[in-house]
């Protein structure tokens, strides 16, 4: 596997000890050795839910290759509303129109996420389920 995507709630949970999720993010993230990719809109939401000083350890940790941040290019911007429209009984925001945006322009379709009802639901633009790489963790203890 040559990457896969993360969402906000696998990275808030590994800069948080006392996120119910962090042990089992951390311990995913400890045999992974694939490049993580999100999007800047990922990264906004996850400062967002950090503390100021957890805040200024995670935009280093991205900087020093944690994950590889991808912009949404400005002439994209139509395509990420136009699937917020298409799921917003879910509703889908931003962060999450830009991981499957992106899962469009890379071809990855494994991510990491806590959102697994709604990533079980969402398709890439080219009609393609997801792969739930901690759902398939859980599943497989």
């Amino acid at each position: 596997m040559p990457a896969a995507l993360v969402d906000t709630g696998p990275l808030v949970a590994l800069f948080v000890r006392g996120d119910p999720d962090h042990a089992s993010v951390t311990g995913f993230l400890r045999g992974f050795r694939s490049r993580l990719l999100t999007t800047w809109p990922v990264l906004t939401e996850v400062c967002h839910f950090l503390t100021p000083e957890i805040a200024l350890r995670f935009p280093r940790w991205v900087d020093a290759g944690g994950a590889a941040a991808i912009g949404v290019p400005p002439e994209e911007l139509g395509d990420v509303i136009r699937m917020m429209e298409k799921y917003a009984d879910r509703p889908m925001d931003l962060a999450d129109a830009s991981l499957v945006w992106l899962a469009g322009q890379s071809g990855v379709r494994e991510i990491l996420t806590l959102d697994a009802g709604d990533f079980a639901t969402y398709r890439t633009p080219r009609g393609k389920p997801f792969r739930d790489l901690l759902a398939v963790q859980r599943a497989s203890r």
